[in-house]
């Protein structure tokens, strides 16, 4: 069986899993679990899709890959993407699991665009057997090609039972005004500003106003980038919803084997686990504190 997606080819292979063909490049999903709090545990409750773009049987990143593509035929790779995702999020992630997508709101140039984007969407869902609630459409850092045009779309997506996220919170200096705009559901943080603000005491205490601002507005937050122990610490102890970093969980190529991370909620701060589907904090760095880093460890011991 295969799909087309514009320029794409979306081919299903004999295990289930999905790919996709341009040009010369294969492109794979990969999935990287999301994370919640739960009384000193942490257990997976979401996957976002990752692209994995491969050429000759060598991965290339992601970057390099979206810069060589024309812009012509970016709305094609941004359908193609997507399409792939949700196709093996049906054979990879649980069903009670949330489904991460992302948005890129530049190739929202007219209405049309929005449109198809969201019959698309529907149609995909449909084959995949998946509920829209399960969808979170995580609108990118991108500029938007028309402001009208992507606000029409996130209304039709809301309407449609999907969910909204805004990502990169605090990379830009227009983040507020977008999530004025859009009223996300869930607003992802930047892991390099949040790495930055959880390295001062200050800092630390402007991150966790937000949350709570963020919470008395009924929008949940995702820390980004947690990558260290103490970063996990600290945000738990911040309030934000749910965390995603390597401190966790790495992205895992989509198989028919995929890691299924139900069984794997653990205390925060457990090490010594060499199996990948155990979530386990990652150990402090070595070499002595940092200046910032021990005011994160202070305020936890």
């Amino acid at each position: 069986m295969s799909r087309s997606s514009g320029l794409a080819q979306i081919i299903r292979h004999d295990d289930g899993i999905y790919t996709g063909a341009w040009g010369n490049y294969t492109l794979k999903s990969a999935f990287q679990p999301i994370f919640a709090f739960d009384k000193g545990k942490v257990n997976a409750i979401a996957f976002e899709g990752l692209i994995r773009p491969f050429r000759d049987e060598e991965p290339v990143s992601p970057p390099a890959f979206f810069a060589g593509v024309p812009p012509v035929e970016r709305l094609n790779i941004e359908t193609a993407t997507r399409t792939l995702h949700l196709l093996n999020a049906a054979t990879c992630i649980p069903q009670d699991a949330s489904i991460f997508v992302n948005f890129d709101p530049s190739v929202f140039t007219e209405r049309a665009v929005a449109d198809s984007a969201l019959r698309d969407m529907r149609q995909v869902l449909h084959e995949a057997g998946i509920d829209p609630r399960r969808v979170v459409c995580e609108v990118t850092e991108q500029k938007s090609g028309s402001q009208e045009a992507l606000f029409g779309f996130v209304a039709a997506l809301k309407a449609n039972a999907f969910r909204i996220a805004v990502d990169d919170y605090g990379a830009e200096d227009s983040d507020m005004s977008r999530i004025t705009d859009l009223k996300p559901d869930i607003v992802k943080f930047d892991a390099k500003w949040i790495s930055r603000l959880m390295e001062s005491g200050p800092g630390y205490a402007l991150l966790t106003e937000m949350v709570s601002s963020f919470s008395a507005q009924s929008i949940r937050t995702v820390f980004e980038g947690i990558e260290e122990g103490w970063q996990l610490e600290l945000a738990e102890r911040s309030g934000a919803s749910m965390v995603q970093g390597y401190a966790l969980a790495r992205p895992v190529l989509a198989s028919a084997d995929f890691p299924k991370f139900d069984g794997a909620a653990q205390q925060q701060g457990r090490t010594g686990s060499d199996d990948p589907t155990t979530m386990r904090a990652a150990p402090r760095p070595a070499g002595g504190p940092r200046k910032g880093r021990n005011f994160g460890r202070r305020q936890l011991r």
